[in-house]
């Protein structure tokens, strides 16, 4: 756990040990709940496995185990690693066929794969929602940051994360549309508010399984440690 403190510089922060403990004495039960809440979530996370043979990732919402072969050459062209979403009789897979001259580990190869289906499914939630709050993204960029989902500019550009992917789609719709609902106005007061949910009408719940499930999309294609 880390306690971020003003500069001791500032005015009645030369010595901030007194006022640490009292916060944390102050939070304890907040501080033992959420502790608590974060040791499930890791447990639950080294149970699905990660990206690797067999383990459970989540894509779209729903989990899908991993499932790893070998892709046999063919005599016509030089075969690619590819990944496949498979819907099954029992569970929903990841099928990740991997040529012999890759040299990726799984998790990078569905890093990929989920990035390209994060473009496809935001750019097409961009051009569904954006004319009709009336306004243009400039650019749209895919990263991976660690404490937001999304973000709008001034200038009319947009950053959503590619983990967005991994959650159901209504949650991804619910981002896009909160950062384009940003380039007509920025601040979160009611005219906000209403803009985003005369698009989105459940927003509140979609933004709310975002936060429940936000360990688990930034953990999800972790292997735990063998050992």
């Amino acid at each position: 756990m880390v306690v971020s403190v003003p500069p001791a510089t500032r005015r009645g922060w030369a010595n901030p040990e007194p006022r640490i403990e009292a916060f944390l004495r102050e939070r304890e039960a907040w501080l033992v709940r959420h502790l608590e809440a974060l040791e499930r979530d890791q447990a639950a996370a080294t149970a699905r496995g990660g990206a690797r043979e067999g383990g459970l990732v989540p894509y779209r919402g729903e989990l899908h185990r991993v499932r790893v072969i070998a892709a046999a050459p063919t005599a016509l062209a030089p075969v690619r690693t590819t990944v496949e979403a498979v819907a099954t009789a029992g569970e929903p897979e990841l099928l990740v066929r991997i040529t012999a001259r890759e040299r990726r580990g799984v998790d990078r190869i569905l890093t990929a794969w989920f990035r390209e289906r994060a473009r496809e499914a935001i750019d097409a939630s961009v051009v569904a929602h954006a004319a009709a709050i009336g306004v243009h993204a400039v650019k749209v960029d895919i990263r991976d940051p660690r404490s937001r989902w999304g973000s709008a500019s001034r200038k009319g550009r947009l950053m959503l994360s590619w983990r967005l992917v991994l959650a159901p789609p209504a949650s991804l719709e619910t981002v896009v549309v909160h950062e384009l609902a940003h380039l007509r106005v920025f601040g979160h007061g009611p005219a906000f508010w209403e803009m985003v949910a005369s698009r989105r009408p459940t927003h509140l719940a979609d933004r709310a399984w975002l936060r429940r499930n936000s360990f688990a999309l930034h953990a999800a294609l972790d292997v735990p440690a063998s050992g």
